[in-house]
């Protein structure tokens, strides 16, 4: 299998979606996915993208994708936030999360950041044990936070509170 990884592209809004619909399956939390293609492109593609993607294809079709943004900690400084790593489930085992990682590692290395991190959820045995392979920290201690937009629309700052419940 010939696998070629690069920087995505507007034309590939549609089959970096589906990979995001694809991983929602597997996380048991299709209902999550509220992006579109649509949405895609219209904040990755654009003068000030929200988001950056490496893509990894055979024989033109994307079949994996690494999709991340800069960010910045008072602690660290800048680093890089991998928001999925992806990779169509039938080709998974081929060396195709391996290359867009570390493909990912080697922007990081060029932008000079102090940092790349990501989230694995806890049952996901195969993840963990991929990213152990690069002695990766999997730190237990800290806790994921959020606010949805519903939360975060229906927030009264008299009273302090996001009327919607959490989710």
């Amino acid at each position: 299998m010939n696998i070629h990884v690069r920087w995505a592209a507007d034309q590939d809004c549609d089959a970096m979606h589906a990979l995001v619909k694809e991983l929602a399956l597997y996380e048991r939390a299709p209902q999550e996915v509220t992006t579109t293609p649509e949405i895609f492109l219209q904040d990755g593609f654009v003068d000030e993208p929200a988001f950056n993607a490496l893509v990894a294809e055979v024989n033109g079709e994307v079949i994996g994708m690494a999709l991340f943004h800069t960010a910045y900690s008072t602690w660290k400084g800048k680093y890089i936030y991998l928001d999925d790593l992806i990779v169509r489930e039938a080709l998974r085992g081929n060396g195709v999360g391996k290359m867009l990682f570390e493909k990912l590692i080697e922007h990081c290395k060029e932008i000079d950041v102090n940092q790349l991190r990501w989230h694995v959820l806890d049952w996901n045995e195969t993840a963990i044990k991929f990213y152990k392979k690069y002695n990766a920290s999997l730190d237990p201690t800290w806790i994921t936070g959020k606010l949805s937009k519903e939360q975060i629309q229906s927030f009264n700052r008299s009273t302090g509170k996001a009327v919607h419940e959490s989710l």
